[in-house]
């Protein structure tokens, strides 16, 4: 069979990544690509799990589909993440090999590394200890797909490849706050403050509408007010909810040098460190492992750079010309204290290398978020 003649099922495909890998293997010229993906399939069941192997008939099948979130979102929900990731995973794979599938393409995390890991993350390092611990009962459900995926090599000879990408973003990112990761947040809470300092009121929500956490029905009614003075007072407390906030109170920007009257909180200290990874670059690593790769061996995939969170919030700041405040809470947790991985085994092994900038890559997330108002 010609290669671009496989059919291939991506589970996870409507999502933030997935999309981007269709469009990827479609520009490469593949011609049979399904998508699994909520709700059509529920893949924590082993019903739905088998009938989507039934209907779309894979020769190969590259499973992005994950429950996940950021720091806070981790914290709330360590137990749902670690039972579907685990259950997502572990029937996914069997019902590969039980299928007798060509090629099993899993997708694990950073999360999986441990807390205190030595920088550059190295593959073979990925055992040297427990991960953070808001990040490990998804970094430890996604890590059981790599014990699965060598033992069913040993024992079976079932192709199966395991991946570990770094925090991806892009166009198309998850910006609602209640799960999204750092770049997205970081570029909404600024340009929501930069509404907010404008007094359009209209604007923020326009964008809390188009991207989630808005207004529930009925919550900002019943004051003996005018609509527009509930709206500006409900805004305001609503935004702060969320760590954007007016200078002064009642609604009014101060017009105080410090920033234009609104302040922009950030979780943490600032000092922990982060690898970023453009998603357009994640889908063509992916591509390229499909195509190439073929050992259990994981493999980094990933840019393979460092920044603070301190110079990331300074560097999306001057991107969108945010002229407030901001603060950072050292009360709320910085997470794992840094990352960066080695990706010099995508190099060896596939031929992969990440392409675009950091900065050119925010430039194009930034613009991509304003264009979707």
């Amino acid at each position: 069979m010609n290669f671009l003649d496989k059919h291939i099922t991506i589970t996870g495909g409507k999502g933030f990544l997935g999309k981007h890998l269709v469009s990827e293997l479609k520009r490469k010229g593949y011609r049979h690509i399904a998508v699994a993906d909520l709700p059509e399939y529920n893949l924590v069941r082993s019903a739905d799990v088998k009938r989507m192997y039934r209907e779309t008939k894979p020769d190969a099948v590259i499973h992005l589909a994950a429950k996940v979130g950021g720091i806070g979102f981790n914290r709330e929900n360590p137990a749902s993440l670690f039972y579907e990731n685990t259950m997502m995973g572990v029937q996914l794979l069997h019902e590969g090999y039980v299928r007798g599938i060509d090629k099993f393409v899993a997708l694990g995390t950073i999360c999986a590394y441990p807390k205190f890991a030595k920088v550059p993350f190295r593959e073979d390092e990925i055992w040297d200890g427990y991960p953070e611990e808001t990040n490990a009962p998804y970094g430890l459900a996604k890590k059981m797909m790599l014990v699965q995926s060598q033992a069913y090599r040993q024992q079976y000879g079932f192709n199966s490849i395991f991946l570990l990408p770094v925090n991806l973003y892009g166009p198309g990112d998850n910006f609602n706050f209640e799960s999204s990761h750092v770049v997205p947040a970081l570029i909404r809470k600024f340009y929501l403050a930069d509404l907010l300092s404008r007094q359009d009121y209209q604007g923020i929500l326009r964008d809390l509408a188009l991207f989630g956490n808005g207004p529930e029905t009925g919550s900002r009614r019943g004051r003996a007010k005018s609509t527009a003075a509930v709206d500006a007072e409900w805004i305001s407390t609503h935004l702060a909810s969320f760590g954007v906030r007016l200078s002064s109170l009642r609604g009014r920007p101060s017009q105080s040098a410090e920033g234009g009257g609104v302040t922009v909180e950030i979780w943490g200290t600032g000092k922990a460190t982060r690898e970023f990874f453009y998603v357009e670059d994640a889908a063509r690593a992916i591509t390229l492992a499909f195509e190439k790769y073929d050992k259990s061996d994981p493999v980094n995939i990933g840019a393979g750079f460092e920044i603070s969170i301190k110079e990331l919030v300074k560097l999306v700041g001057e991107l969108m010309e945010f002229q407030g405040k901001v603060t950072f809470n050292a009360t709320k947790p910085d997470g794992q204290p840094r990352r960066r991985l080695d990706t010099t085994r995508a190099e060896k092994e596939f031929g992969f290398k990440a392409r675009t900038g950091f900065r050119q890559g925010l430039e194009k997330t930034i613009a991509w978020y304003r264009k979707a108002h």
